[in-house]
């Protein structure tokens, strides 16, 4: 085996080879998700084209979010996605981006009776979201208290639809797909942000790099746009 190992080496350069990059994200459809044993979405697509594309080895997990991102912040070689990029995040990571620029927007179902033109007209409803999502610090930042916390995207939703929450934030990109199946409608827009690889701090600067330009050339030749109306989804121009 050790022989065959340096066999290879000689024939191609083996850092690369040496090196296996954890992703890891939760179940979010249809970003991330679980379809049997296979791991699905328009996010997951792009990520194992990149990895693909530099041909570096990877696993991806999906796992509750508060789990998911705090392994990126502090496992070697390990990625959380899709993570939204704020100034709050930006010196905690390193970065590959963007997955998709996306609006969140809280929602509520219909027939509930919730009604808010703005920000400050939503804060006196019950808001659902997920532990140590990035929404959790938008709504505090922005003045909510009225916070319900779950442990994952699905059951804030199960709460939303139970009527034991008033609204909760979603990607606008979601939103768009969820509303056909499920009796929901958009309130108002809460913010605006790209969702990114996060990266932990020790990440190799240069496989970084490598990841970013397989990015770039995903975008620039159209496939991130084709990945999303893949899953029902449009990007914005």
């Amino acid at each position: 085996m050790k022989k065959l190992l340096l066999l290879a080496c000689l024939a191609m350069p083996c850092a690369a080879h040496a090196q296996t990059v954890t992703f890891t994200t939760e179940d979010y459809a249809p970003f991330n998700y679980r379809d049997g044993k296979e791991i699905k979405g328009a996010t997951v697509e792009q990520v194992e084209k990149v990895m693909a594309a530099i041909g570096v080895d990877y696993t991806i997990e999906i796992m509750p979010w508060a789990r998911a991102f705090g392994l990126a912040r502090t496992a070697p070689m390990t990625c959380v996605f899709a993570t939204a990029h704020n100034s709050a995040r930006d010196p905690l990571f390193k970065w590959v981006e963007p997955l998709l620029i996306d609006r969140n927007i809280l929602i509520t179902r219909k027939g509930s009776g919730v009604i808010a033109s703005n920000l400050d007209e939503a804060k006196k409803y019950t808001i659902g979201t997920q532990r140590e999502d990035y929404t959790e610090t938008i709504l505090k930042e922005k003045g909510f208290t009225k916070l319900d916390v779950a442990s994952d995207f699905n059951a804030t939703l199960r709460k939303l639809l139970g009527g034991r929450i008033d609204m909760m934030p979603i990607s606008e990109l979601y939103f768009e797909k969820l509303k056909a199946d499920q009796p929901v409608e958009m309130v108002t827009v809460l913010s605006a942000q790209p969702m990114s690889i996060a990266c932990e701090k020790s990440f190799p600067d240069d496989l970084r790099a490598r990841m970013q330009a397989a990015l770039n050339k995903l975008i620039a030749d159209g496939d991130q746009k084709q990945i999303f109306q893949k899953y029902g989804m449009n990007l914005s121009e």
